[in-house]
């Protein structure tokens, strides 16, 4: 009996298996938000790092299709219908993709959700895009990717700021017609 007992108690770790630990992700998920009267709009997207690389021209090629981000697609998420850079944008979830290039970004809003990354990317189910120039900052240098919603009454800035590279987007709330 007591052998049967040894015998149990040196196999139980065999067929006892706890959680593994879960490392963190290298580019960690951050989501952004701004509410105006009943129009909510929250941006979730992936923080990718510098980590002494270089970002655009490098890591991000220039004049290409870019996620806005790391792992999955970045998505925007709009309860309303808002303008953004002027332009009418109708309530929905959307890819959010972007091309940078040299002093501007091409900005994408794309019907297609769930992408991991652009590699899928089609332009054909494009909403809208426009383009909106970068500046370069001499003082601040971000070491990870980072979108923010600066808001002030019916308005919003949407910055997309990385490294020492800088895009704002103006958003214009829109009042609800009666």
């Amino acid at each position: 009996m007591k052998f049967t007992h040894v015998t149990l108690l040196l196999l139980l770790p065999l067929f006892c298996q706890g959680q593994e630990m879960v490392s963190p992700r290298p580019s960690p998920l951050a989501m952004v938000q701004s509410r105006y009267k009943d129009t909510y709009l929250k941006i979730t997207y992936s923080q990718p790092s510098k980590r002494g690389r270089t970002v655009f021209g490098g890591l991000v090629p220039w004049d290409a299709v870019w996620r806005t981000g790391a792992n999955e697609a970045t998505e925007i998420t709009l309860t309303r219908d808002i303008k953004i850079n002027g332009m009418d944008l109708t309530a929905g979830t959307y890819s959010l993709f972007t091309i940078p290039h040299q002093n501007k970004w091409s900005v994408i809003f794309n019907n297609d959700l769930g992408l991991w990354g652009a590699y899928n990317y089609n332009p054909k189910q494009d909403v809208l895009r426009f383009d909106v120039p970068s500046t370069r900052s001499r003082d601040v240098v971000y070491e990870s990717f980072t979108i923010q919603l600066n808001s002030r009454n019916d308005r919003a800035d949407l910055l997309m700021v990385w490294d020492d590279t800088q895009v704002v987007i103006p958003i214009q709330f829109q009042d609800q017609k009666l």
